[in-house]
C-alpha cells in the first residue's frame, strides 16, 4: 500500500476541482518524484474513469483520486430541507440581477454519482483515494484498504483528525486557512477554523494515540516556498501539498480567465465566500464575492444554481462573475513545467 514515505519528494499536487487538475497535471507531478491527484468532484464516474485511464497512460508512478463527500454519505454531515429553503432564497436574491435562464433550480437529490465513483476508484486500484467535504463511512474505508488503496481525508481541526483516524484513513491532509478554494471542514455551516498551519500539523502530530500515532500527515494551504515547505515538515508532516502554486502550470487546466487574473494587478487579495458553491472556500476577491456575502451554507445547491452564471462570465472573460479560487501565497504561482514547482517546493535545484 502506498506511503507518503516512499516519495522522492514530500510533494502532493491538490485535486483541484472545475478545471485546473487535469491527467497531464497529475502525471507530471508523480513523474517528477510527488503525488499527483485527479479531482473527481463535479463529474461522472465515466468522466473519471477516462481520466484515471489517461493518467495511467502518462504515469507509472502512484497517484491519487479526490472524492467530495455528499452530505448523506458524510458521518458528520446533516444536510436538511433548510438548506433546500434557503438555497431557493438565495435563487431569488439572484433572480434580480440575473436572468432566470441562467439560474436553475437545484437538485437535493444530487450525490455527485457518489456510489458510482466509490466503486470506480476501488475497482480500478487507484493507489490513494482522498475524500474531502466530510468523512465517509468506516466501510468505505475499510473496502477501499481491504482493495489495497491507501485512504486519506481532509481535516481542519485535531479533533477532525482524530475522527478520521479512528474512521480508519492512513493519511490525513491537514488544510491550514491559508488554503485556496474549498475548506474540508465536516461541518459546512461552521465558522471555518483558524488555527495556523504549523500549529495544526504540531497539534495533531503531538495528539499520538488519540490521532494515531501512525498516521502519515499531508499539510496544506499557503504552501509557496521550500522554506515554508521545510517548515512544516520539522514541524512533523511527512509531506505538503500544493495547489495554487500549479495553477500557471502548463499542464493545468486553469482556464483562461482565471490565469489572467492571477497575474492581474487589480487582484489584491483573497477573501473567503460560500456565493458561489454553498461551502466556504477562498479565491481572488472580486465582485460577486463582495455583492452576495450572505450566501447560505447550502453546497451543492448553491453550486447547481450558479453554475451557468460562473459558465457565462468565464466565457465572456469577466473575472467579477466566477470563482477564481486562490490560496493567499497566489503571487509566487509562476507559468513553470509542473515539475520545475514541485522541484522549487522540494528544494531541489534545476537539472
Amino acid at each position: 500500500m502506498f506511503t507518503l514515505k516512499s516519495l522522492p519528494h514530500a510533494v502532493v499536487g491538490a485535486p483541484m476541482a472545475g478545471g485546473p487538475s487535469t491527467p497531464s497535471l497529475a502525471a507530471a507531478v508523480s513523474n517528477s518524484g510527488g503525488l499527483g491527484f485527479l479531482a473527481a468532484g463535479y463529474k461522472s464516474a465515466g468522466a473519471v474513469a477516462g481520466e484515471i485511464a489517461r493518467t495511467r497512460e502518462l504515469t507509472g508512478k502512484p497517484f491519487g483520486v479526490n472524492l467530495f463527500v455528499p452530505d448523506a454519505a458524510n458521518t458528520g454531515g446533516s444536510g436538511t430541507s433548510r438548506q433546500v429553503a434557503a438555497a431557493l432564497a438565495y435563487r431569488e436574491q439572484l433572480a434580480r440581477d440575473y436572468p432566470p435562464e441562467l439560474l436553475p433550480l437545484p437538485d437535493p437529490a444530487d450525490d455527485d454519482d457518489w456510489d458510482a465513483k466509490l466503486e470506480l476508484v476501488r475497482r480500478l486500484q487507484v493507489p490513494v483515494v482522498s475524500f474531502t467535504f466530510g468523512l465517509p463511512g468506516k466501510d468505505v474505508i475499510d473496502a477501499l484498504r481491504d482493495a489495497g488503496t491507501a485512504v486519506a481525508v481532509t481535516v481542519t481541526t485535531a479533533g477532525e483528525a482524530a475522527l478520521a483516524a479512528a474512521a480508519g484513513a492512513g493519511i490525513l491532509c491537514l488544510q491550514g486557512p491559508e488554503a485556496g478554494g474549498h475548506r474540508g471542514t465536516f461541518d459546512a455551516a461552521a465558522e471555518p477554523p483558524a488555527q495556523p498551519l504549523e500549529d495544526l500539523v504540531r497539534a495533531v502530530r503531538s495528539a499520538g494515540s488519540s490521532a494515531g500515532s501512525d498516521v502519515e500527515l499531508i499539510a496544506a494551504g499557503g504552501i509557496c516556498t521550500s522554506a515554508k515547505a521545510r517548515t512544516l515538515l520539522e514541524a512533523g508532516a511527512d509531506a505538503v501539498q500544493i495547489g495554487t502554486a500549479l495553477l500557471l502550470s502548463p499542464e493545468a487546466g486553469t482556464s483562461g480567465v482565471h490565469r489572467a487574473a492571477l497575474q492581474d494587478p487589480q487582484f489584491t487579495e483573497t477573501a473567503l465566500t460560500r456565493a458561489f458553491s454553498g461551502r466556504t472556500a477562498r479565491g481572488l476577491a472580486n465582485r460577486f464575492m463582495a455583492e452576495h456575502s450572505d450566501a447560505p451554507a447550502a453546497y451543492p445547491l448553491v453550486n447547481q444554481i450558479t453554475k451557468a452564471l460562473r459558465a457565462q462570465a468565464a466565457a465572456a472573460g469577466d473575472p467579477h462573475g466566477t470563482s477564481l479560487w486562490a490560496g493567499t501565497g497566489y503571487r509566487s504561482a509562476a507559468p513553470e513545467p509542473a515539475a520545475a514547482v514541485v522541484g522549487r517546493i522540494a528544494g531541489t535545484p534545476p537539472a
